[in-house]
Parts: structure tokens; C-alpha cells; sequence
């Protein structure tokens, strides 16, 4: 997400690193490129004018003028008015109650169903909550089925009564979470292609009976700039808590992220990055700010990494690592833990520096590592705990079980070989870089 935008901002960005002092003149040209990257990329006019406004008052600040290096003082001014422009700090969900209580609301189409999915699977993952799903959208073919569909796959239980009235589910759906010690209930809501009288009356009912500590807006980023208008049409009916961003994975420009906490005060709590369960992330303002202009973002990074690596498991590999001992069973076990994290393109972005490499437009074929996971689970547990006894024969038959050739058997073994001697350098401290 936002990659056109964060190339376009350090393109402008680089040009003050020519400069030895800031002056009017070159400020404006860099803040002029600044505002149509900003423009381009759908973000509110008004949130531009202001933020240009802001960077060139403190760009040509004393601060600034007396400073011996001005444009990484430039860089950290533009970041700054971005983590502003972005809510300033993160802000998570209400989690206690007995039990909390978070209604999703928004139109048809936004998403709103897998996305409360996501946000139960999170709850249960990081928070350790024990989650209810309730299913109030009576109206739209098949809803209840879909959400029955995503508690099945998440194996979290789903509150349902049919095509009966939502308000009265809503209310039903709270008795029987405390019964049986459910302690965050979320509702699905029914939702319309736009706003109307009936669904916001229907809304309106199931706050006022329910009190839900949390009433969040599903919006597909994909709308743009009527965002906005969708969040105020919403907002002036319902007290919402706050936002969440769907499809930022997909062909959008982003620009709604950039103008939806400034223009409507309401935070963003999550961004969906991916159709799978797992693909929902916490809204952190400066890491996304750091993200968009090629600092990284190595803390959501760690993260990632931790959520789906067991620790025992990679203390047990360290060692095997460093005695050299580490053989493709480990390493398949590797395999299928970095698969866990999602496309690793999304992974790599995170690194410092990422746009400057190239690595911004990588693409990992996720088929290659089911290729190599074939070729491996062809092999014998014998042949994957030695892999030096693998010769010819041996690599013929792997490579007829596993449907792939000769020469990729090989390519595996080598640079399986070669990941070793570097694993080993690393754990001695002797590693030294291939280039």
C-alpha cells in the first residue's frame, strides 16, 4: 500500500539533500511536489493545503536555518506532520467488559463481514479473549451463511436466529454470551448500498437496547475521497469509535487513510491487508508514516514474525544452527512457519531502504515454495536428515515424485548448503556479506 505515494515523496524529499540551506525558493519547489503527490493520490485538498502549509512554516523555522544538516531536519518535519495527519498515536480497541460489545456497521459491500471475522480471530490471538460472532444481517441472501462459513474456519462459534428481528437477536445474542462466558460479542449489522432512514433507525435500535463499547465504520479505501462522506453520513447518526480501512491491498491509492482522522476525528483502528483471516493489521500512525517514506517498519515486522514462530521451536533450531547440524527437516519446518506470515513482499517493504533497493515491486510466487516443499517431502527422513548421501538416483526419483527436474532438485541442495555456512557464520559473528 501507498508505494506510488511514498516514491513520489522521497523522489521530492531527495532533492533537499542537494541543498546545503533551506531557503523560500527551494522549499517551495519540493513542497510543490509534495502537494500533487498528495493530490494524486486521492487525499483530501483541504488536508493538503494545510499540511504544506505546516512543513513550509517549520522548514523555514530557525531551527532549521542555523541547523549544519537542514534536510534530515526537512525529513523528520514532513514525518512528523504525516504521524499528525495519520492520528498521531494508535489507538486499539476497548477489550474488557463482561463481555465487550463491538457492533460493525457500514455499507454493502465494504467488506464488514470477513472483516469481523478478522477482528475476532485478532481478539482471540493477541488478546486472548473468547469471542461470539452474532449474525444481524437478515436481509442480505446468504450473510448469515457467510458468517456461519467464518466461524466454521475460525472455529469461533456463531449466535444465529435466522431472518427474525435484529435488534431482538442483538439483545438475545448478550444474555447467552454471559451465560456461557463469551467476553467480546461482535455484531454484524446489515448494510445498504447507501445510507437511508431504515437502516439507521435499525442501528440506532440495537445501540440503544445493546450500549456496544465500540460501534466501528467499515470502509472500502477503494471509495476514495467519498469516504469521508460516507464516515460523516454515519457519524451524525451514530456515535462510532472509530474506522477501519478494507482492500488497502488492492488497487487504491490511499488517500482516504490520509484524510479520514484529520477531516472526521475519528481514528483508524485496522487496515485489511489481505482476504485471508489473518490479513487485518493495527492502524500505527508513525510506522505507517515511516513506511511511506522508505524508513521501514521493522517493529510490525517483529511482530509478524513473533505471532506465528514458537519460541522453544526457534531456540531448538539456533542450536542445531550453530553446530552445523541444521538438515531439511528443519528447514521445512521453517518453510511452513514464514508461509504463516502472509506474502513476503508485504514482509520485505517493512525493510529500511526497501524502495531504493527495488524491492518494492518484488513478487514471490508462492507457488515456489510449495515446489520446494514438494521436492523435499519426496525425499526419505533418512534422505532429508543427510542430505549429503543424496546422489544421482536418489535426486532422479525426487525429482519424478515431487513432478519438478533434476536441476531444481540441485538448485535446492545448493542453496540449502549455502544458507547453512551462512547460518554458521552468523551464529560465530564471522558473517560476512556475498558482495
Amino acid at each position: 500500500m501507498f508505494e506510488n505515494l511514498g516514491d513520489r515523496l522521497q523522489n521530492a524529499i531527495h532533492k533537499i539533500k542537494g541543498y546545503g540551506k533551506i531557503t523560500e525558493e527551494n522549499i517551495n519547489e519540493v513542497t510543490r511536489e509534495i502537494r500533487l503527490a498528495l493530490l494524486e493520490a486521492d487525499v483530501n485538498y483541504k488536508v493538503v493545503k494545510e499540511f504544506i502549509i505546516n512543513v513550509k512554516e517549520k522548514a523555514l523555522g530557525e531551527e532549521v536555518q542555523q541547523s549544519l544538516k537542514p534536510s534530515e531536519l526537512f525529513v523528520k518535519i514532513v514525518k512528523e506532520e504525516l504521524v499528525a495527519l495519520l492520528g498521531g498515536e494508535q489507538e486499539g480497541l476497548v477489550i474488557n467488559g463482561n463481555p465487550a460489545v463491538l457492533m460493525l456497521v457500514g455499507l454493502q459491500g465494504s467488506g464488514k463481514t470477513t472483516t469481523i471475522g478478522k477482528i475476532a480471530s485478532y481478539l482471540r490471538k493477541k488478546h486472548n479473549r473468547k469471542p461470539l460472532l452474532v449474525a444481524c444481517d437478515v436481509y442480505r441472501p446468504a450473510a448469515i451463511d457467510q458468517l456461519k462459513q467464518i466461524g466454521k474456519e475460525l472455529s469461533i462459534p456463531v449466535y444465529e436466529e435466522g431472518n427474525g428481528n435484529p435488534v431482538e437477536i442483538a439483545s438475545r445474542a448478550i444474555t447467552y454470551a454471559k451465560e456461557n462466558n463469551y467476553n467480546y460479542v461482535l455484531i454484524d449489522t446489515a448494510g445498504r448500498l447507501h445510507i437511508d432512514e431504515t437502516l439507521m433507525n435499525e442501528l440506532n435500535n440495537i445501540n440503544d437496547t445493546v450500549k456496544p463499547n465500540e460501534i466501528i465504520l467499515v470502509i472500502d479505501s477503494m471509495t476514495g475521497q467519498d469516504a469521508i462522506n460516507v464516515i460523516e453520513g454515519f457519524n451524525n447518526q451514530l456515535p462510532l469509535t472509530g474506522t477501519i480501512l478494507t482492500k488497502l491491498d488492492g488497487d487504491t491509492k490511499g488517500g482516504a487513510a490520509l484524510s479520514i482522522k484529520h477531516l472526521t476525528k475519528l481514528p483508524i483502528k485496522f487496515v485489511g491487508v489481505s482476504e485471508k483471516m489473518d490479513g487485518l493489521e493495527e492502524f500505527h500512525p508513525d510506522r505507517l508514516a515511516s513506511r511511506i517514506l522508505g524508513m521501514g517498519d521493522l517493529l510490525s515486522m517483529v511482530e509478524k514474525v513473533e505471532a506465528v514462530i514458537d519460541k522453544d521451536e526457534a531456540e531448538k533450531l539456533a542450536k542445531k544452527m550453530g553446530k552445523g547440524k541444521f538438515d531439511l527437516e528443519d528447514f521445512l519446518v521453517q518453510l511452513n512457519q514464514i508461509k504463516k506470515m502472509g506474502p513476503l513482499e508485504n514482509l520485505i517493504k517493512m525493510i529500511p531502504g526497501a524502495s531504493k533497493m527495488g524491492l518494492n515491486n518484488i513478487s514471490i510466487n508462492p507457488k515456489d515454495f510449495s515446489h520446494v516443499e514438494a521436492i523435499i517431502l519426496s525425499m526419505t527422513p533418512k534422505e532429508r536428515r543427510n542430505p549429503d548421501i543424496l546422489k544421482a538416483s536418489r535426486k532422479i526419483r525426487i525429482a519424478k515424485g515431487s513432478g519438478r527436474t533434476v536441476e531444481e532438485v540441485n538448485r535446492l541442495l545448493k542453496q540449502f548448503e549455502q544458507m547453512k555456512v551462512m547460518m554458521k557464520q552468523m551464529q560465530s559473528g564471522n558473517f560476512k556479506m556475498p558482495f
